[in-house]
């Protein structure tokens, strides 16, 4: 009896070149999206667990989602490269990690232009130079290590940009004011969770407040 094909976690599998400097280096620009998702939401949840970062995340889960959906109903091919990437089992139209970088790319632009979390940044372009390049650059990746044509990622690129800001929208006109309610609740209670969108600078407030509390345990102690 045959063995079964192998097939890879394409999560972090990622080809390209050998010997390709550029290749090599986007294959790592390719995995931001992992990167972010792991190292940056779940690492915030833990440690910050803000309802405006939660839904942030929520939103990109709810945007791969559509892009599953979108890929199937679809199922436009790959380029011809994908079979030397062992990728020709999967659909290309549109590109999830574009569709992902540029949800988050606007989403944490709006994010900077309303002052949520970061009202006491003076160069708001300075600090969206680096999510809006970072999209760019998994877009281009994604093309030059033969994942996806350039019509797949630009589309990628759009629905992106439109359902970040969508749920934006969503999430501040129409989420936004039950924030209270999920604090109080149960579940707000029993995890901490928290909105600080209401405080202008958060580390500020955080750090007097923690000097003021070890103050106090220090006058407490004597």
């Amino acid at each position: 009896m045959p063995n079964p094909p192998l097939k890879a976690v394409t999560l972090t599998h990622v080809r390209y070149h050998k010997g390709d400097r550029l290749g090599h280096f986007l294959a790592w620009v390719s995995l931001v999206p992992v990167f972010i998702s792991l190292g940056g939401f779940f690492t915030h949840f833990v440690f910050r667990r803000e309802l405006h970062c939660m839904f942030f995340a929520l939103g990109l889960i709810i945007s791969q989602f559509i892009n599953e959906i979108i890929k199937s109903s679809v199922q436009q091919a790959r380029p011809e490269t994908c079979a030397l990437l062992e990728m020709c089992d999967s659909h290309g139209w549109p590109s999830s990690h574009s569709q992902y970088m540029f949800f988050f790319a606007v989403y944490f632009t709006l994010l900077t232009v309303e002052g949520i979390g970061l009202s006491q940044v003076k160069n708001k372009w300075a600090v969206n130079f680096c999510p809006w390049s970072l999209a760019v650059l998994t877009m281009f990746s994604r093309v030059y290590l033969g994942y996806h044509t350039v019509a797949q990622v630009f589309a990628g690129a759009a629905l992106g940009i439109f359902l970040g800001a969508c749920w934006f929208w969503v999430v501040n006109n129409v989420i936004y004011e039950y924030f209270p309610v999920i604090e109080e609740s149960k579940f707000g209670r029993m995890f901490y969770v928290k909105d600080t969108s209401h405080i202008k600078n958060v580390l500020k407030f955080e750090y007097d407040n923690a000097r003021a509390a070890r103050k106090n345990m220090a006058d407490k102690a004597n």
